[in-house]
C-alpha cells in the first residue's frame, strides 16, 4: 500500500512519530508521501522525506489555501527552490476552500493559480485541495493548458458532477476514511464504482479522517497511515473488488503519478 497523504510532522505525532512509522511498515504500507502545507511546513517535510530515504517517504510543497494570507511576497520563488528538491514529488497541497474561508477566496485563487503553473513549469503532478470550490478549481484546472504531469484531487469528498468534471479534465482521485464514515461517506461509497481504477488513489489524511470502521487504539481519534487498509477495505466493498488487490493497484497508481520507481 502507498499513503499519498499523511500530515507527519503535525504536533499530534511528536510524541510518537517513529512509531507511527514502524506501525505503518509493520501495517504493509511501503511508502508515504509527507504533505506540505505552507513554506516551512513544505522545507520541513522535504528534509524529513529525505533523512528517510526516497524508498520510504517523499514529500509534497506547496500552500494551503487556508494559509494563503499570510504568503509572502516572494512565495513563488521560495516554493519553487522547494520544489526542485529531489525528496519533492508534487506541488501542494494547493487548491481551493470555500467552506471555511480562512484566507479570503481572492488570495487562495492568486496562490492557487500560481501553483497551477509552477506544476506545469516544473513537469510535476498538482495535489490539490478542494472543499465546496470545485467549480472555481476546476476552471483553474481548465485553464491551465499542460497538466501532463497529473492532477490528483486529494481527498475527495465532492458530489457527481464534480467527480465527472474532475475526470473530464484528466484529474486522479485520492480516497480518505471519509469513505467510512456512516453518515458523512454516504454519497462518496455511492460514488466510488464510478472512479476508474486506473485514477484511483488512496490516503489518510492522518493525523485527521481517522476510518470510523477501525478498531480503537490508545490514541483516541486521531488517525495514522497504519489505519489505510481500513480506507482500502471499505472502499473496495463499495467497487466490489478484493482488498488485496485494490491495495496492489492503487499502489501502482502512486508509483506511475509520484514517479516513485518499482517497489
Amino acid at each position: 500500500m502507498i499513503d499519498i497523504g499523511v500530515n507527519l510532522l503535525h504536533p499530534q505525532f511528536d510524541p510518537d512519530r517513529d512509531a507511527v512509522l514502524d506501525r505503518a511498515w509493520r501495517a504493509g504500507v511501503e511508502h508515504i508521501v509527507v504533505t506540505g502545507t505552507d513554506l516551512a511546513a513544505s522545507a520541513d517535510a522535504a528534509a524529513f522525506a529525505a533523512r528517510h530515504g526516497a524508498s520510504r517517504l517523499s514529500a509534497t510543497a506547496g500552500i494551503h489555501p487556508h494559509d494563503a494570507r499570510q504568503a509572502p511576497q516572494d512565495w513563488l520563488e521560495r516554493l519553487e527552490a522547494l520544489c526542485r528538491g529531489e525528496a519533492v514529488v508534487a506541488v501542494g497541497e494547493t487548491g481551493l476552500d470555500f467552506n471555511r474561508n480562512f484566507s479570503p477566496p481572492e488570495d487562495q485563487l492568486a496562490l492557487f493559480e500560481g501553483q497551477t503553473r509552477l506544476a506545469a513549469r516544473l513537469g510535476l503532478p498538482l495535489f490539490v485541495h478542494d472543499r465546496e470550490a470545485s467549480d472555481a478549481v476546476a476552471g483553474v484546472l481548465a485553464a491551465e493548458a499542460d497538466f501532463s504531469a497529473g492532477v490528483v484531487v486529494h481527498c475527495f469528498t465532492g458530489d457527481r458532477e464534480a467527480l465527472r468534471r474532475y475526470l473530464a479534465l484528466g484529474c486522479w482521485i485520492g480516497v480518505t476514511g471519509w469513505v467510512c464514515d456512516p453518515r458523512r461517506g454516504r454519497d462518496l461509497r455511492a460514488l466510488a464504482p464510478e472512479i476508474p481504477l486506473e485514477r484511483l488513489l488512496v490516503e489518510t489524511d492522518a493525523p485527521f479522517l481517522r476510518p470510523g470502521n477501525a478498531p480503537r487504539d490508545d490514541h483516541g481519534r486521531r488517525n495514522e497511515p497504519a489505519l489505510l487498509p481500513w480506507v482500502i477495505e471499505t472502499l473496495a466493498a463499495c467497487r466490489g473488488e478484493a482488498p488485496e488487490a485494490l491495495a496492489a493497484a492503487t499502489a501502482d497508481n502512486a508509483r506511475r503519478f509520484f514517479r516513485l520507481g518499482p517497489a
